[in-house]
């Protein structure tokens, strides 16, 4: 074991408490090995000699200018000093400044007139260009030649830019890999044998000598590449054992019976299920009639009907005998959930109650705020049996809750549900009950693959008869004033026709200090906004509405800070068509159902992310009338933020856009911990560029696992599997 206990060395050992420390607050860094898999995040070749002309500003340039002066000022009544140098190399000049102990050498040696090179960050200071303590290297060779060739050496370096923090930048983070890299000769390399050499991957020492040290671009496509094979094959054989347990798990089969609930329910619907929901319902159905238990996702867009898949397969288990459990992620879906059931249910959700049908079952509703008369009834009725359905929040979780024989578990909104959760709900059964889990953001497949890799997916993705399509488009504001005064004259044409619309703002608006200081250091975050605006605010704008361009037009707001009545008022007026326009918060967000509003205009869209845009549009095109949705913006044309508005606009497609969120945020958020139970997120694995090594992944794992459930053959492999799992996944794994 000596050879993973290199990796396993505290680094206070080798760095120094100080250091150590900060490295463990701020970037969660503990051990040897952490720091090695702490790549840096991208290169800089100080070979691009930059002008100063050019200079970009937060960037890490290196410059060869000449000294024009330097000069040394006292400041903090002659107790603080610092120097002050100024280069120029004829395209431009660049402030140097140096403090402190660290004047002195510079202090000798830049002299007027002198040459050199200067690698650092660009900053600006007083409205001029500054390098603060940059390093440098003096290019004074009496020979022309010597002087290239030092050029060609100082400047030939790729130097490795690490992911950093206030407290600790990324040179000292060079230095103390730079420490701990001899320990790359002990990594321990997870791969097998023949599935390294098959593929040609360098081996692992090499690989992170390689990323941390390039000489060539070369050497960082190579390490690359085997590094994230790693991360994705580890990853994809813990699933792949996860699914193997699962697969040894007893079940028991539940096949819906003929001329029972599930008949009695699809003979009352008013409308035939999309060739979607017959073709999911199938695949749930196929898997419930197995002896093992059935762990499906199913995703699909907020109304392309998952819950009425999600009935009829709880339905078909009540049928055979089980019970079935809904978990919701807060109590208003939870009872949301419970009212919609019920209701489409009608009287077969009444079973053995006056009334009631004498195929159907009794639906419960099990939720933290219930009263204790209710709570206890609704637990007998899930301990005798006499409740088929019952739907609940994590109270279902406690130890409490008893049921009479659990055969499935419904997850809704599975990204809020960790799964130790699933597994404490899977607990309550005879045997391991089905699970299905559902969720309305778009995932990827891949991403599918990686956060819910012990998971078959379903995919609903046309959605039911009677919504219609929304057009979207960007109204570039700054560049072009006229569009948006077009914009309000189509809102007043929706108006016209007898529809209705909505304006979005990021914030409430008024005299609320708080909201201004938020709104300020909100643009400080984002340096895309060169202008200093705070963002549009709900009050403003529909002050300005009201006067200028939809006078005459009732116009209301809605927004957080109201009274929870005064709320309800407004969104009752707008939904009985008394209101033309409302300008909200994205208080809209969520559950508001108009069919009659065709039209939303969104203020400063650029400050709102893809899906969060995607779910406001959601909000028009609900009735037979055609949707509109415009995205206003002063964003630059060419900046980020309009390249996502444009690509929001461009599709309707939830996956497509949650792809590009995806791309424009880290996994981290997406492959979070309490979903993937991986205690180490992905460092070097991008879940969407990285689709083809996933996939390839999945299939050496799954091969692996099918040939060697328990890796006995494998040591290597286990070995870095237990150090990525947490203690308690790793004993889940090994259960089965």
């Amino acid at each position: 074991m000596d050879r993973v206990s290199s990796f396993d060395e505290p680094l206070k050992k080798l760095l120094g408490g100080a250091t150590a420390k900060v490295m463990a607050e701020h970037l969660d860094l503990h051990t040897v090995g952490d720091l090695l898999h702490h790549y840096p995040r991208r290169y800089e070749e100080r070979g691009k000699l930059t002008a100063l002309a050019d200079l970009p500003l937060d960037e890490h340039v290196t410059v060869v200018a000449q000294v024009a002066d330097a000069r040394i000022l006292m400041f903090n009544n002659g107790r603080g000093k610092r120097l002050e140098v100024t280069l120029t190399d004829g395209s431009g000049r660049l402030q140097l400044v140096f403090f402190g102990h660290g004047v002195h050498k510079p202090h000798k040696e830049l002299l007027p007139g002198r040459q050199a090179m200067f690698a650092g960050k660009v900053s600006v200071f007083n409205r001029k260009m500054q390098l603060a303590h940059p390093t440098y290297q003096l290019l004074d060779a009496s020979d022309a030649d010597e002087a290239t060739e030092a050029v060609d050496a100082f400047a030939g370096r790729l130097l490795p830019i690490y992911p950093a923090c206030k407290q600790l930048d990324s040179w000292r983070i060079a230095k103390a890999v730079d420490a701990v890299l001899p320990s790359a000769q002990d990594a321990v390399d997870p791969l097998p044998a023949a599935l390294r050499e098959g593929r040609g991957f360098t081996p692992l020492p090499e690989a992170l000598l390689k990323v941390h040290r390039p000489q060539t671009k070369a050497d960082i496509e190579d390490a690359k590449a085997r590094l994230k094979w790693d991360e994705a094959f580890v990853l994809q054989v813990a699933l792949a054992r996860r699914r193997y347990a699962d697969t040894q798990l007893p079940a028991a089969a539940r096949r819906p019976v003929a001329d029972g609930l599930l008949d009695a329910f699809d003979a009352k619907l008013p409308f035939t299920l999309t060739e979607g929901q017959e073709k999911v319902s199938k695949e749930i159905f196929d898997d419930l009639a197995t002896e093992h238990p059935m762990h499906r996702l199913l995703q699909g867009e907020v109304g392309s009907g998952k819950t009425m898949v999600a009935l009829r397969a709880m339905l078909a288990v009540v049928d055979a005998g089980g019970q079935a459990a809904m978990l919701a992620p807060t109590e208003v879906l939870a009872q949301q959930h419970h009212r919609s059931i019920t209701e489409m249910m009608g009287e077969l959700a009444e079973g053995g109650m006056l009334g009631g049908s004498d195929q159907g079952t009794k639906v419960v509703l099990l939720t933290g705020s219930m009263g204790t008369a209710a709570r206890r009834q609704a637990l007998l009725d899930l301990v005798t049996g006499e409740a088929g359905i019952v739907i609940g929040t994590h109270a279902l979780i406690e130890d409490k809750v008893q049921f009479h024989d659990l055969g499935l578990v419904v997850v809704d909104e599975q990204h809020r549900f960790g799964v130790e959760q699933r597994d404490a709900l899977r607990s309550k059964g005879k045997q391991p009950p089905h699970l299905l889990v559902m969720t309305a953001t778009p995932i990827p497949r891949t991403v599918a693959m990686t956060v819910f890799g012990d998971l078959e997916t379903s995919v609903l993705d046309q959605l039911p008869a009677g919504r219609s399509p929304i057009a979207s488009h960007v109204v570039p504001a700054k560049d072009k004033p006229h569009f948006l005064a077009r914009a309000w004259e189509r809102v007043r044409e929706e108006v016209e026709n007898g529809h209705q619309a909505y304006v979005v703002c990021p914030r409430i608006g008024g005299d609320d200090a708080e909201e201004e200081k938020k709104g300020k250091a909100k643009k400080k975050a984002t340096a895309e906004d060169a202008d200093k605006r705070p963002p549009l605010a709900v009050l403003e704008i529909a002050d300005e509405l009201r006067k200028g361009a939809l006078a005459g037009l009732s116009v209301e707001v809605l927004h957080g800070r109201m009274h929870p009545d005064e709320k309800d008022d407004v969104m009752r007026r707008f939904a009985a068509g008394d209101v033309d326009v409302l300008v909200a918060t994205t208080v809209i967000e969520v559950g508001v159902n108009v069919p009659n509003a065709t039209a939303m205009v969104i203020m400063d869209a650029d400050r709102f992310g893809v899906s969060q845009l995607h779910q406001l549009r959601g909000r028009v095109g609900r009735g037979s009338a055609p949707g509109l949705c415009l995205l206003v913006s002063e964003a630059h044309e060419a900046s980020p933020a309009r390249a996502r508005l444009s690509a929001v606009a461009a599709t309707l497609d939830g996956f497509e856009l949650s792809r590009i969120d995806l791309e424009q945020r880290r996994e981290g958020d997406v492959l979070g911990q309490a979903q993937s139970g991986v205690r180490s997120s992905l460092r070097m694995l991008t879940v969407i560029d990285d689709e083809e090594v996933i996939a390839a992944a999945r299939e050496e794992a799954v091969a692996i696992v099918a040939a060697d459930p328990e890796l006995e053959h494998l040591p290597e492999l286990r070995t870095v599997l237990a150090a990525l799992l947490d203690k308690d996944r790793e004993e889940y794994l090994d259960k089965g």
